[in-house]
Formats: C-alpha cells, structure tokens, sequence
C-alpha cells in the first residue's frame, strides 16, 4: 500500500469513529494507530527500540 492509501484509510478510519462515537474515541483510536504503527516498525526492523529511548531521554542519537 503507498503512504497516499494509508493515509485515506487511516483518515476514513478516523473520520467514522469520529462521527458515530465522538471526540474522545477518535482520540483513543489514534493513539491506537500510532502504536500499532510503532510496533509494527520495530517488527519489521524498520525501527531501533535502543536509538528511539535515547531520543527520548534527551542523548544524541549522532555526532
């Protein structure tokens, strides 16, 4: 799938819940999505879970 139909999915995704179930469940979903997306980056190994926690923690991740 290209990122231009992952995002109209994601978006009709969220428009729905949106509609039928509120603000605050469009807010859940998100947040959702967004680990789902995480999680399925660091299993495809397109993610380094060690490089993300030292961003986090405020370390350079380069020189």
């Amino acid at each position: 799938m290209s990122a231009t139909t992952t995002g109209i999915v994601i978006g009709a995704v969220l428009g729905v819940v949106a509609v039928a179930f509120g603000f605050w469940a469009l807010v859940l979903v998100a947040v959702f999505i967004a680990v789902g997306a995480l999680v399925g980056r660091v299993a495809a190994g397109e993610l380094d879970v060690s490089s993300l926690a030292d961003v986090l923690r405020g370390r350079r991740s380069s020189q």
